[in-house]
């Protein structure tokens, strides 16, 4: 997600793991595992969480996939405060994807 959307988490009081700090070559499968064992959920811009998920089943605590790729970090910010604002207590134990403006939520 880069560093700045990092900040911007803590600074507004979320306790964060960054996949940056632990290790930033980990694989996606361990990232999830941790993520299960600590009862968070993963915000990440990767699109093989979804193939992890949906065709390999893996067991998630709840997945939030940002497309986008293109956008400066201000703009992520801002795309993050929206969706923790707006959907905050649907995130958890769900896959949600937000692309094109536009917000999902897959049970």
């Amino acid at each position: 997600m880069g560093k700045k959307v990092e900040n911007w988490l803590m600074e507004n009081g979320y306790d964060i793991k960054s996949v940056r700090n632990i290790d930033p070559r980990m694989a996606d499968d361990e990232i999830l595992k941790i993520a299960v064992s600590d009862d968070r959920m993963v915000m990440t811009m990767d699109k093989d969480f979804g193939e992890l998920i949906y065709n390999s089943g893996l067991v998630h605590s709840g997945v939030l996939l940002l497309m986008l790729e293109d956008t400066k970090s201000d703009e992520k910010v801002k795309i993050v405060e929206k969706i923790l604002s707006r959907y905050k207590e649907k995130l958890l134990n769900n896959f949600c994807v937000y692309q094109k403006a536009k917000f999902r939520i897959k049970k």
